[in-house]
């Protein structure tokens, strides 16, 4: 291997095991798990407005739930894509970023999270979620406009890293609320209700697309 292709596979790893232990410790955990909210709630949205729903809002709360309030038929596949692309939307999007950091458009990440930061913002409902928005645009554009190119690649590695370890976090912790009986209205049991397959099999599809999703983006970019 040559020096840059060490280089690279240095800063992946060096990267990757920073996000592993932002997600792994819940003093960590806790603060930046408002990120994949913010991204979970903008898979709803999107979603919704793809597939003809009308966008009402978004808000973000400080336990660092969400909701995204859309309007149409509550049934049909409209509804069932909209409930399903939440959970899905993190470990999707550090896929795709993968995808951009190892073909070496770094920049493009840092687009891609202004533009979900600000269509986001526009939809914010609430105080909470609003400055909640602001403050992760306000580091974005921190490493995006005074850090040097290097800062910023390591800094796309990380949040790269941080989406495909962070999407699956959230899947166990909404099994072990269910099994607790504390998670009745979650996205999977939504999704029961809307199609009759238990909330279990959803959360399965949940953590084995966000597995999938680590395996392979692992794969590209220590490929």
């Amino acid at each position: 291997m040559d020096l840059l292709g060490s280089q690279v596979s240095t800063t992946v790893l060096v990267t990757g095991a920073v996000a592993l232990a932002v997600v792994s410790f819940s003093e960590l955990w806790r603060p930046a798990r408002n990120v994949v909210t913010i991204v979970h709630e903008a898979g709803h949205a999107l979603v919704a407005v793809l597939v003809g729903r009308r966008l009402s809002g978004i808000r973000l709360h400080s336990d660092t739930s969400g909701l995204t309030l859309t309007r149409g038929k509550p049934y049909g596949p409209g509804m069932v894509s909209t409930a399903m692309a939440g959970y899905l939307a993190p470990s999707l999007l550090g896929l795709v970023f993968a995808a951009l950091v190892g073909a070496g458009w770094t920049a493009a990440v840092l687009v891609v999270c202004g533009l979900l930061l600000l269509g986001v913002l526009v939809m914010v409902r609430n105080v909470y979620g609003f400055f909640s928005v602001l403050l992760t645009g306000g580091v974005l554009f921190g490493v995006a406009w005074w850090t040097p190119p290097l800062v910023q690649a390591a800094f796309a590695h990380v949040i790269t890293w941080f989406l495909l370890f962070g999407g699956v976090r959230p899947v166990v912790e909404l099994q072990r609320k269910r099994r607790r009986g504390r998670a009745r209205d979650s996205d999977a049991d939504q999704l029961a209700r809307l199609t009759g397959a238990p909330g279990w099999v959803w959360v399965g599809m949940f953590f084995f697309v966000g597995l999938g999703a680590v395996v392979l983006a692992a794969a590209w970019l220590l490929g």
